[in-house]
C-alpha cells in the first residue's frame, strides 16, 4: 500500500494514464464522434450538460481545444456552443489541475530549483489569478500543458478554476463561431473569427517574445530583499586586526 501511495508511483501512474489518453485519442478521435454521434430528439440543455462533461473529459485526455470548440458550435450553434464549450473547459481544466495535484505535484515539487521554474512558481503563488487569466487570453502554451504545470506550482483552485472560466472565453467564442459558420466559409462572422484567431496567436507571440526576461529578474529581486542582519549571520563580517604603534 505504501508502494502505491509513493510520489514516483503515483506520477509514473499519471504518465501511463495521460499517455493511454492520448492513444485513444489517435486512434478513437473523440471531438468527432461528439459531433457526428450525438444521439438525436435529445433536449438541448440536456444535450449540452453531456457535452460539456464529454469535453471535460477529453480535454484531460488532451484532446486539443480548437477541434472541441469547433465541434461545439457545429453541433449547438454560437450561443449554446459557447456555453458547452466553456463549462467543458473549465470542467477539464479542473480535472487536470486535480489528477496533477493528486498523482505528480509531491514527486515534481523538489526539482522546482532553477531560476525559470522557481520565478514562475512565485509567480502563480502570488498572483496566481492574474497569471493564468493571461495564459488563457494569450494562446501559446497547450491549455493540457498549461493545466498540469499549474497543479505542480502554488495556484490556489480558486484563482485557477475563476481564471479559466474567463480567460477562455475570447478565444473560445472565436473558434465556436467559426465552427457554427464553416457551412458559410465567406459569411462576415466566420471570417471575423477566423481573423481574431489568427490576429490573437500572432499577439501571443509577440507577448511571450516580449516578456521573456521578465521571469527571470524576480529571483534576484527577491535574494536583494533578504534583510542584511540575515546576510550579517550568514557571513560574518570580516575583522581585519590593526597594528599598535611601539
Amino acid at each position: 500500500m505504501s508502494l502505491l501511495l509513493a510520489p514516483w508511483t503515483r506520477l509514473s501512474l499519471l504518465a501511463v494514464l495521460l499517455l493511454a489518453a492520448g492513444v485513444c485519442v489517435v486512434l478513437y478521435e473523440p471531438q468527432r464522434l461528439l459531433s457526428e454521434g450525438w444521439p438525436p430528439g435529445l433536449p438541448v440543455g440536456a444535450a449540452v450538460l453531456l457535452f460539456a462533461a464529454a469535453y471535460g473529459v477529453c480535454t484531460a485526455a488532451l484532446v486539443p481545444r480548437p477541434l472541441l470548440n469547433l465541434a461545439s458550435g457545429a453541433l449547438f450553434g454560437s450561443q449554446f456552443g459557447l456555453l458547452a464549450a466553456v463549462a467543458g473547459s473549465v470542467i477539464g481544466a479542473g480535472i487536470s489541475f486535480g489528477l496533477g495535484r493528486m498523482m505528480g505535484r509531491e514527486a515534481l515539487r523538489p526539482l522546482i530549483r532553477g531560476r525559470w521554474l522557481q520565478a514562475a512558481d512565485d509567480q502563480l503563488a502570488r498572483h496566481g489569478f492574474r497569471s493564468m487569466l493571461a495564459v488563457r487570453i494569450f494562446p501559446g502554451l497547450p491549455f493540457a500543458a498549461a493545466n498540469y504545470a499549474a497543479a505542480m506550482s502554488r495556484c490556489g483552485w480558486g484563482p485557477f478554476l475563476l481564471a479559466t472560466a474567463i480567460g477562455v472565453v475570447p478565444n473560445t467564442a472565436a473558434y465556436v463561431v467559426a465552427g457554427a459558420t464553416a457551412s458559410s466559409p465567406g459569411s462576415p462572422a466566420f471570417l471575423a473569427s477566423f481573423g481574431f484567431i489568427a490576429v490573437s496567436g500572432v499577439g501571443a507571440g509577440i507577448v511571450a517574445w516580449r516578456k521573456r526576461h521578465h521571469l527571470a529578474p524576480v529571483r534576484e529581486s527577491a535574494r536583494s530583499a533578504v534583510p542584511a542582519r540575515e546576510l550579517t549571520a550568514n557571513h560574518p563580517p570580516v575583522v581585519t586586526a590593526v597594528p599598535h604603534g611601539p
